[in-house]
């Protein structure tokens, strides 16, 4: 069972550590894994926009970095800590690091990842196609 207002209350904790002097905007998300961590991570601007990372960004690498195996459970949460939707290049994130049953805690409520990113994108796809190269 999700221990939800934990999950909570670390990605509210990440998110007062975010580095936004840009947007104003701080984010926090935190994660269940398979053996039961949780990790968490906030976003983190620069003034070259493009290479601002995301709070799941932080997170994802915390999962990884620390062997934690796949994602079970995530939420994200804004400045005021409301849950916040994380955007379409964190839900790949999520997809790759999770399953299409991971369960995401959003406005709206908790629903299946696969339901947050409907015909997602993985390391499976890659495998139906030979590859190229360019010799």
């Amino acid at each position: 069972m999700t221990d939800w207002n934990a999950l909570r209350q670390a990605a509210i904790d990440a998110m007062n550590m975010a580095y936004v002097p840009y947007s104003g905007f701080p984010v926090g998300a935190a994660c269940l894994s398979t053996d039961g961590r949780i990790f968490s991570g906030c976003n983190v601007e620069n003034a070259g926009y493009g290479v601002t990372l995301c709070a799941e960004c932080g997170m994802v690498s915390d999962l990884v970095r620390e062997g934690g195996g796949k994602i079970t459970a995530f939420l994200c949460v804004n400045g005021n800590g409301d849950l916040t939707i994380p955007c379409g290049r964190c839900r790949q994130l999520l997809w790759e690091h999770g399953t299409p049953d991971t369960e995401v805690n959003l406005p709206r409520g908790i629903m299946p990842l696969s339901e947050v990113l409907p015909y997602g994108f993985g390391p499976n796809d890659l495998d139906k196609v030979e590859r190229k190269t360019n010799d």
